[in-house]
């Protein structure tokens, strides 16, 4: 089923670089090709810790926002630390690729906005040195800020391991021409050799604010819970991509007693709701939402338009259908029945738009 998309959708398309080249090789190519910039940016993310009652470290990695020659954002690349299988662990650090680690998100954000990502490592912990009245201790090729009384602050250390090859594209928000829009970037990628990682996956973002009432919700929790393994089925999703997971049974029970929005709330944070889900729903669950939409995380990894938007036109006309207040019914029991009766739902909702 081909639909074209009639929401604002941004996307995150996990890439891979080939060997000897990085996500600053395609942010270049892209600006290029557009008369346009590259501005590197810090991108925040999270990794387990060896040190014992530490459980993870929040990581500062080098990114590039690519604009067109009249300033509109055309893509962010980042990193992504789930992208694993394709790289070796044990190579070396390219010139100029850095990371800093911290333990406190507060003290990343500060230290993200008093230092340049496109600096250099011997001299990245320095503005942050100056706000605490300290200095940057060398180990080795290790750098390590202290606060006055001996905490570490943080640590600046090379990026090994060929983690500037993984190359998530970000895209703004997308209105119109997605398909144009998606090869624009993808095009150039593979021409340069980028390939679709092991673990890859492609990230839906439809804007959260028609989904913010108690029967939406209810629907958007039963549609990802009670019909996860023929969805999942029918948009190819990659066994080997990392942090999914089933939404907690607290919020699945909640929807399905059709509790009231305050309820659904309650739930999500029972039961542990994060963006590690097959979708993410914590952006309807706050006053604050840091980027206000709905993300369907379990889409796979493609690095042709044809084969990202034919996946979303389906997710986006079965989001559509948790607009009706109507509860989301339960799945068959048979595989092959319910994936023929999402594709139903899709297609009741296909037929009701105008035109």
């Amino acid at each position: 089923m081909t639909v074209r998309l009639h929401r604002r959708t941004g996307f995150e398309i996990e890439l891979l670089a080939p060997p000897g080249r990085s996500r600053r090789t395609l942010a270049r190519e892209l600006a290029g090709r557009c008369g346009g910039s590259v501005r590197p940016v810090w991108h925040h993310d999270s990794e387990p810790s060896l040190v014992p009652g530490l459980g993870r470290f929040l990581h500062l990695t080098q990114g590039f926002e690519v604009r067109t020659g009249d300033g509109t954002p055309l893509c962010t690349l980042v990193d992504d630390v789930t992208l694993l299988a394709d790289l070796d662990p044990r190579a070396a650090a390219r010139p100029g690729w850095f990371r800093i680690l911290s333990d406190d998100p507060r003290l990343t954000r500060l230290i993200a906005a008093h230092s340049d990502p496109g600096g250099t490592l011997e001299s990245i912990l320095e503005p942050a040195a100056r706000l605490w009245g300290t200095s940057v201790q060398c180990h080795g090729d290790v750098y390590r800020l202290d606060d006055p009384g001996g905490v570490t602050i943080a640590l600046a250390a090379p990026l090994g391991g060929e983690r500037e090859r993984p190359c998530e594209i970000v895209t703004p928000p997308l209105t119109a021409d997605h398909r144009a829009a998606l090869e624009r970037l993808l095009g150039p990628a593979r021409e340069l050799g980028f390939t679709v990682p092991r673990e890859a996956a492609v990230h839906l973002h439809v804007d959260g604010a028609p989904f913010r009432s108690a029967p939406a919700v209810a629907n958007l929790v039963r549609l990802f819970a009670h019909w996860r393994e023929p969805l999942r089925t029918l948009l190819g999703t990659n066994p080997a991509c990392r942090r999914l997971a089933p939404l907690p049974p607290a919020l699945v029970a909640a929807a399905d007693a059709a509790a009231p929005y305050e309820g659904l709330s309650r739930a999500a944070a029972d039961g542990g709701l994060t963006k590690f889900f097959d979708v993410n729903l914590t952006q309807l669950f706050t006053d604050t939402p840091i980027r206000d939409t709905i993300e369907v995380r379990i889409l796979p990894g493609a690095i042709d338009a044809d084969a990202v938007l034919d996946r979303a036109g389906i997710v986006e006309l079965l989001l559509e259908r948790c607009l009706d207040p109507e509860p989301f019914p339960a799945a068959p029991a048979d595989p092959a029945a319910a994936e023929s009766e999402l594709l139903e739902h899709a297609a009741r909702v296909l037929a009701a738009r105008p035109g």
